[in-house]
């Protein structure tokens, strides 16, 4: 939990602000949204609410993002429960579970994840990816950030980041996580989703989206090079990604579909518990959630008057 900014709203819809999730810089690059623990006037309900950067996003087209992701069932994917709008600016909210941004997920582990919870957290990504692009739909807004790992395991959230970028402007990613045919204006597409996952996997591998090869485990190498090649054509599909993270040992690198990759199967890691998490990251887990229950509820903004009927 990071103190709430002076420019940050008291309130959005029914919902008061608390705090903010994500620290205002990050080892893990810049943040696609401002995101904060709210919490309802009446003390009922705890929620993760979303709203748009300043200048990253433009409003409308970031408010139909989230009316998309509300109506996608993805598993994995961050899904918005409830959405409005406070004096223009949208805003979406989810009800409240313990949760670490990638970033701070490393910051409280004191550094790069093991290689074993980096795979699993990527075959949980990938098979949630794989859902979506078999639907015909792309994430487009996958990066460090985006990532919320909690006791339940990772959910992918900042849906369609690219997408509602404000014209001329970035969508407020790390750059690392950026496909080239999307820094060259490109649509986007499923393959990007693969860079982007390449890109945040190194980054939980090493620390870095973009590191040297001598600073990933040797497991992870070939895979993660043929996810982050220029080439769209050379990079592997999500479901590949999945089988090869799902392999134990070194890592297989995938051949490239040629075709558009049909609704992956199901695989034993639909069967299996959430990936241990380290301790030092369930300790941030459970200080941030004894620290949000102990949270006074700030004054609400005081009532508009009613006018006054002049005589």
């Amino acid at each position: 939990m990071e103190r709430l900014r002076h420019d940050d709203p008291p309130r959005l819809g029914p919902y008061l602000t608390l705090a903010r999730l994500d620290a205002d810089s990050t080892d893990g690059g810049a943040l696609p949204e401002r995101r904060y623990l709210a919490r309802t006037a009446d003390g009922e309900r705890t929620v993760l609410l979303c709203a748009p950067l300043p200048d990253a996003a433009a409003p409308a087209a970031w408010a139909m993002e989230a009316e998309l992701a509300s109506r996608l069932s993805v598993p994995r994917f961050l899904r918005p429960a409830s959405q409005g709008s406070e004096a223009g600016l949208p805003w979406y909210a989810v009800p409240y579970t313990p949760v670490l941004p990638l970033p701070a997920a490393l910051a409280a582990h004191g550094g790069p994840l093991p290689e074993d919870l980096v795979r699993r957290l990527g075959a949980a990504l990938a098979a949630g990816l794989a859902a979506a692009h078999a639907r015909g739909q792309a994430h487009a807004g996958v990066s460090p950030a985006a990532v919320l790992l909690g006791a339940a395991g990772p959910l992918l959230g900042c849906f369609g980041a690219v997408r509602s970028a404000a014209p001329g402007g970035r969508p407020g990613l790390d750059p690392g996580c950026l496909a080239p045919e999307l820094r060259s204006g490109g649509r986007p597409e499923p393959l990007g989703d693969v860079f982007a996952l390449g890109a945040v996997l190194a980054y939980a591998a090493s620390g870095h989206t973009v590191p040297e090869q001598s600073e990933l485990p040797p497991g992870l190498r070939r895979l993660l090079a043929s996810c982050l090649a220029r080439d769209p054509a050379d990079r592997p599909s999500a479901p590949q990604v999945l089988h090869a993270l799902s392999t134990t040992g070194p890592a297989r690198t995938p051949a490239p579909a040629p075709a558009p990759a049909a609704t992956p199967a199901a695989t034993v890691l639909d069967e299996q518990a959430p990936p241990p998490l380290p301790g030092r990251v369930v300790a941030a887990l459970a200080a941030q959630s004894a620290e949000l229950l102990a949270s006074e509820l700030p004054a609400a903004p005081p009532a508009r008057p009613a006018p006054q009927k002049v005589h």
